[in-house]
């Protein structure tokens, strides 16, 4: 069995490494849930990276360089072990990372060989642990592994940049909800996320009988995931503040949605010239004490991904859930545990 995995470990390497590749894609595309945890090295999408990494590994696996192939892969090691050590630290987890570092791991566990230094000298079998590679065009022989994978872990902790909670940066006030009661539900989304515009557009009837039911608040807070996300925020409370009813507020974030997604509104100009042609009004004023507000609720609720529904039974008891299935189950949930509670 191993002698086959070793006769073909170039294949199963660029198997693995075409997995890789799936992972990022999936992770750009997901329609499930967006992540917040991001990171990028140099100003470029780590996921990106990633992929331009596979490809290499592709390319030299294909020609059977498998010293070179062991050197990224062993480089790969380094880097991966600073990327979950920046999740652990921070205590929030992407699936789709730890996945590409599991394929990283198996590629280079499937074109492990043990050291020859080994042989000749026990001592040495720290250093080599991770095994050697001979590299005659540059007459380097037995370098070890160990110190290419330091090499990487020493790259991307100079040249990372990642970030787990996004922020609005100013001070506190109010946020603007919708009816009343002792059942608070408060909906976590962004303008950009593609799974968010297809949990609101599932919203209004649930968000409607929820109100007409009475005894529950509903906030949507919107969380900074893109650049432009702030604009959009700013123009929803302007919109609210303007005296929006229930349904107004749904129809205002259904249009931003269709702004962000379908028009790709990115600038002031374009979007108020938008939202005038859907005949929105809205009122200016001080946005920024709600956006400490806003802050606060994010970084409270730990909120890492989009959408996210936190439904708050009692002051000491709360529910969260991610993606559009959870949540709508959730709030299926609520309306069953209120009927009971009417009874």
């Amino acid at each position: 069995m191993m002698n086959h995995v070793k006769k073909y470990k170039h294949i199963i390497t660029i198997i693995l490494a075409v997995t890789g590749i799936a992972l990022m894609i999936f992770y750009e595309v997901c329609d499930t849930s967006c992540s917040y945890l991001q990171g990028d090295i140099l100003g470029i999408d780590l996921k990106w990276v990633g992929i331009a990494y596979m490809l290499v590994v592709i390319a030299f696996a294909a020609f059977r360089q498998i010293p070179f192939v062991l050197i990224l892969l062993a480089a790969g090691i380094g880097v991966e072990i600073h990327l979950f050590t920046f999740q652990l630290q921070n205590d929030i987890y992407c699936p789709f990372c730890l996945a590409f570092a599991v394929t990283v791991l198996a590629a280079f566990i499937i074109n492990y060989e043990a050291p020859a230094a080994w042989r000749e000298n026990r001592r040495k079998m720290w250093l080599y642990f991770l095994g050697e590679v001979d590299l005659p065009m540059l007459k380097l022989q037995k370098v070890p592994l160990l110190i290419i994978a330091l090499l990487g872990y020493l790259g991307i902790l100079f040249t990372f940049s990642g970030s787990v909670t996004p922020a609005y940066g100013q001070e506190g006030s109010r946020t603007p909800s919708l009816g009343k009661g002792s059942y608070e539900v408060f909906f976590f989304s962004d303008y950009f996320c593609p799974p968010c515009r297809i949990l609101d557009a599932s919203l209004e009837p649930v968000v409607k009988e929820l109100l007409a039911n009475g005894n529950v608040k509903i906030s949507f807070i919107d969380v900074p995931f893109s650049k432009a996300t702030p604009l959009y925020a700013k123009y929803y409370l302007y919109a609210v503040h303007a005296g929006a009813d229930a349904r107004e507020v749904l129809r205002i974030r259904s249009h931003l949605f269709h702004a962000a997604q379908e028009q790709n509104i990115h600038s002031r100009e374009l979007l108020v010239k938008y939202l005038k042609e859907q005949k929105i009004t809205w009122t200016e004023y001080d946005e920024k004490p709600v956006f400490q507000t806003l802050n606060n609720s994010i970084k409270q609720n730990r909120i890492d991904a989009t959408p996210t529904c936190i439904i708050r039974y009692f002051p000491s008891y709360s529910r969260k859930y991610i993606g559009t299935g959870e949540i709508l189950d959730g709030l299926a949930t609520l309306k069953m545990y209120k009927g009971a509670g009417k009874k």
